[in-house]
């Protein structure tokens, strides 16, 4: 949410008219932003996913950056179906976002939602994504073992509290991770943020919790193969902040040869 706005957009993507020409390679027609947001000043498109689009605006003053998250109707289904899925995943992420503000769980807040245009304006997150942080550690390492070791406790214990609160995240890898920027000198030192509950639900359910951590896994493995080992600090944590984490964890274990058996079937 808070990744860096594309440079040379071309307007065509934020116009209803999509006329207007591109002074660079030409990008795919997008779909348009509800009325409310063809203004004179239009949102920055930051990036475009399956289901949904993320733009950077304002809310209430041009001085207080939101994030809006943008659902735009797919043509190959069926209007009527369309709009009550729409409105069932606008919705069920607007609720479950604000469940986690009320149980302590840092995500963003939500400021407005309109489930027949299918967006919801968000609370702006600054700073960069744990991956990003990760891979510039792995990079440089510029600053200490210990200050990585401290940012995988605060996602450990992030998580923890997203469990506690009883949600899961179903999409929970180190890019739907935030680093929200502090006083302090080192870069990766921050408050961790989640965002992106697309996937997200309400569950109480061992396996399903067993399932985030196992997505989580997956995703330093493949995309942080050097800090691999540092996953065991993000368990630690983990577990020192959620009660029901033994449990967890030994449910995790099962999910994991459930994992190696899909691998090596193909």
């Amino acid at each position: 949410m808070s990744l860096q706005p594309q440079q040379n957009l071309p307007s065509l993507l934020l116009q209803e008219n999509s006329q207007s020409q591109s002074s660079s390679t030409p990008h795919p027609a997008l779909p348009t932003l509800p009325p409310t947001f063809t203004t004179q000043n239009p949102p920055t498109l930051l990036t475009q996913g399956a289901e949904a689009l993320i733009y950077k605006t304002t809310y209430l003053t041009p001085h207080l950056p939101a994030a809006l998250k943008h659902r735009p109707p797919k043509p190959y289904r069926h209007p009527t179906l369309d709009a009550r899925l729409t409105r069932h995943r606008i919705l069920s992420e607007a609720r479950i976002l604000t469940k986690c503000r009320r149980e302590g769980v840092r995500v963003p807040a939500v400021y407005f939602v309109d489930w027949e245009q299918g967006w919801m304006l968000m609370e702006w997150i600054g700073g960069g994504s744990v991956r990003d942080a990760l891979a510039a550690f792995l990079t440089k390492r510029e600053v200490g073992e210990e200050s990585v070791r401290g940012l995988m406790g605060r996602v450990g214990r992030a998580v923890g509290r997203l469990h506690v609160a009883g949600v899961v995240h179903g999409d929970l890898t180190t890019s739907n991770l935030m680093l929200q920027p502090t006083t302090a000198s080192s870069p990766l030192d921050g408050q961790v943020v989640l965002i992106d509950f697309g996937l997200g639900a309400v569950s109480v359910q061992d396996e399903d919790k067993a399932v985030d951590l196992y997505v989580l896994e997956r995703a330093f493995i493949s995309t942080h193969p050097k800090a691999e080992g540092l996953f065991q600090e993000v368990l630690r944590s983990y577990e020192e902040s959620y009660k029901g984490a033994k449990v967890v964890l030994r449910r995790l274990e099962d999910v994991r040869m459930r994992g190696r058996k899909r691998s090596m079937v193909g």
